[in-house]
């Protein structure tokens, strides 16, 4: 039975059914559609909190590395005394 719930599960789930092992004997087909549901439903919501958190970070480190324009260069008596590098 557990072949069938694994066609049942979404294609984007993270859970693959399959990889599931009951170490007790004698589980009803009831018992492991509800496991397989439990911990589909708990990997879904782990990706995406994980999605969420890696939306909420902000700009990447390209972004940040980004400095700004200079402003205009104005030839001139003084104009290189403030430059800084």
């Amino acid at each position: 039975m557990s072949g069938a719930h694994a066609a049942e599960t979404s294609p984007d789930s993270p859970l693959d059914p399959s990889q599931l092992r009951f170490l007790t004997r004698g589980v009803t087909p009831e018992e492991v559609a509800a496991v397989t549901a439990v911990l589909a439903a708990a990997a879904a919501e782990q990706a995406a909190a994980a999605k969420e958190a890696q939306a909420d970070q902000g700009p990447d480190a390209w972004a940040r590395t980004q400095r700004a324009l200079r402003g205009e260069l104005r030839p001139g008596n003084g104009a290189w005394r403030s430059f800084s590098g």
